[in-house]
């Protein structure tokens, strides 16, 4: 008789998604003493949370420009490139419209919580030739120092067209750039080991400091904002993934549960982005396309946050008594749908850019102060769903760019 087979060892999916309800569990028995989860648990998380955006910077550069290398045809860049932005465009203003309906089919019950004495200092929103001069980088250096995302991304672009254009003589530099970026991604599966850790030591503390909150007054609003990142998910991102992206639905949502369960935890797009680029990988996408969508996807598409902003407008509007008309709610799905492209995707960002969105309706900032305390429970469930759309994008253009080729091949 044959020696007994050796065990299956736990997927990373398995274990984060341990992890995850660990941390529930543990976090709903510190709820009484969250400073000792926020002195002696969440450093850790933050310790990893740090190894990820530290490889993030270099995975995007290198990432980027291997993938423009590897097309060795600009127009392919920018045949990609506009598929990509029309996509993200429409999912954010789809999302955007999903959050103001869920929040006006909550209004009637949403709490009317007490708006005297609020006080809520907005971020300086930086104009709009501001934001453009700014993504271009002055220095070689500081986009990767400051982590600036839009500035890599554009550093990369520019590297990876001038060695495209220079021509065969960049062989040995393709090369080295293909070798660096492989380098990066091991240094990158080393760290996503630790990712149960991470998730674990990461929410621990949020469900410890904020388990009361989850039952409290701001539940209803809590609730719509996650039936408005549900919609977007199973039916939106089912949608496109099926009929444009050729791919069952559930094969796809099978793929990304690891990323989405360590997105949820994070609450980082950009962070997330590892680890995304693998599970996208891994479902079919084409690196070359992986390589382009998803760090400018982290970067500009927020589709999540749209939602989260739709659904806050109306409930900030209910408490002040205020009844946004319908050229009102057009306006906050055209201001959201352009300023999702300066949010950056990093933890909390949602709140400026829902300050820009209440400005440009003429809602009271102060109101964010109502919904400031459980920002993080909203940001970690539109983090999944800006991760989820980023990863529908690559395996649509995937399969665009392959049908695409094979019409080219026909004709020739």
């Amino acid at each position: 008789m044959s020696a007994n087979p050796k065990k299956k060892k736990l997927s990373l999916a398995g274990q984060i998604f341990i992890a995850l309800i660990l941390a529930i569990i543990v976090g709903l028995c510190m709820m009484g003493c969250s400073d000792i989860a926020a002195k002696y648990i969440k450093p850790f998380g933050t310790i990893f949370l740090n190894l990820v955006k530290f490889i993030v910077c270099p995975i995007v550069l290198f990432s980027i420009m291997s993938g423009v290398m590897s097309m060795r045809d600009i127009r392919k860049v920018g045949a990609i490139g506009w598929k990509t932005i029309v996509y993200y465009l429409l999912t954010t203003a789809c999302a955007i419209t999903i959050g103001l309906l869920v929040g006006n089919i909550f209004k009637g019950i949403f709490p009317v919580l007490e708006t005297t004495d609020l006080v809520y200092e907005a971020n300086t929103s930086a104009s709009f030739m501001d934001t453009l001069v700014g993504i271009f980088p002055s220095n070689f250096l500081a986009p990767i120092v400051n982590a600036n995302m839009l500035q890599i991304i554009v550093m990369a672009l520019l590297l990876g067209f001038s060695v495209v254009l220079v021509g065969e003589k960049m062989e040995g530099v393709i090369a080295a750039t293909t070798r660096l970026t492989d380098v990066f991604m091991k240094c990158m599966e080393l760290i996503l080991k630790l990712s149960p850790i991470g998730v674990f030591c990461l929410l621990t503390p949020v469900i410890a400091a904020n388990g009361p909150a989850i039952v409290g007054s701001l539940a209803k609003v809590l609730l719509a904002a996650y039936i408005g990142y549900l919609i977007q998910l199973i039916v939106v991102y089912s949608i496109t993934v099926r009929t444009m992206g050729g791919m069952n639905p559930v094969t796809f949502f099978k793929g990304m549960l690891s990323t989405m369960i360590f997105a949820f935890s994070s609450a980082s797009s950009v962070g997330t982005l590892p680890l995304n680029m693998e599970a996208t990988q891994k479902l079919g996408a084409d690196k070359e396309v992986t390589s382009f969508v998803l760090p400018l996807g982290a970067t500009i598409n927020m589709d999540g946050t749209a939602i989260y902003m739709g659904v806050c407008s109306i409930f900030i509007a209910s408490c002040f008594g205020i009844e946004l008309t319908i050229s009102q709610m057009i306006t906050i799905v055209l201001t959201a749908t352009l300023a999702s492209i300066g949010t950056a995707g990093v933890p909390g960002a949602g709140m400026i850019m829902l300050a820009m969105v209440l400005q440009s309706v003429g809602l009271p900032v102060e109101g964010i102060a109502l919904v400031a305390g459980i920002d993080r429970l909203f940001d970690m469930g539109r983090t999944v769903v800006n991760i989820t759309g980023d990863s529908s994008c690559a395996i649509i253009v995937s399969n665009a760019e392959r049908k695409r080729e094979a019409r080219k091949a026909a004709k020739s």
